[in-house]
């Protein structure tokens, strides 16, 4: 699948399940979760143990099914190890030029974090299609909305203590998706085997994606 592909996707979507400090061992049952609740995009972060691998695993049986990226890149060696993997994306905490060099050369959709309106253009300038605001928890639904005033083209998808209160509000202020975390891959949760109830997670972000468009 294309870069631009991969981006239609997670507008369509808008809902990117994160995925870290979790075991292999539980990776399988979470993307079941998360597909049984209407998640179908999913990040594996890069500081978890055996990242590479869990990619390469969600690949084979999931990859007709899913949409599967990397998160937490913070480097190019760290960009190329993960498309090698196979991931259709690469999420970034920050604004690394030689990253998204690195995922346009292999026509990989690159995701740089940015919090600037500054690191924003940069990130577009270099041929970024979609940025991450992040942190977005803090920086707020407002700060995106703002952003995009005089930044209408970019793209941008809020990261960062996004939950289920203020989700609908990122959506609405010109998020075109968000990253979700411990709200809802919850490690807790995983640790329990209580995968019911994040498949219950997932269909409410769904659904509140699904009311904020209707």
């Amino acid at each position: 699948m294309k870069d631009y592909q991969v981006l239609n996707e997670i507008r369509e979507q808008g809902v990117c399940a994160i995925v870290r400090g979790t075991s292999a061992d539980s990776l399988c049952k979470i993307a079941d979760a998360l597909l049984k609740g209407g998640v179908k995009t999913i990040e594996v972060a890069f500081n978890t143990p055996g990242a590479a691998g869990m990619i390469e695993e969600l690949i084979k049986k999931y990859s007709n099914e899913m949409l599967i990226g990397a998160g937490t890149v913070l480097d190019p060696a760290t960009a190329r190890i993960a498309i090698l993997s196979g991931a259709s994306f690469i999420l970034s905490p920050t604004l690394n030029i030689e990253v998204m060099k690195t995922c346009n050369r292999y026509s990989v959709l690159a995701v740089p974090g940015i919090s600037t309106p500054t690191e924003a253009l940069t990130a577009w300038e270099n041929g970024a299609q979609i940025v991450k605001v992040f942190p977005a928890g803090i920086l707020g639904p407002k700060y995106i909305k703002q952003i995009k005033g005089p930044l209408s083209q970019i793209d941008m998808i809020a990261v960062g203590a996004v939950n289920i209160d203020n989700y609908a509000d990122f959506i609405k202020a010109g998020a075109c998706a968000a990253g979700i975390g411990g709200e809802l891959v919850n490690k807790k949760l995983v640790e329990e085997g209580n995968f019911d109830e994040i498949t219950k997670r997932a269909a409410a972000f769904v659904n509140v994606f699904k009311e904020v468009h209707k």
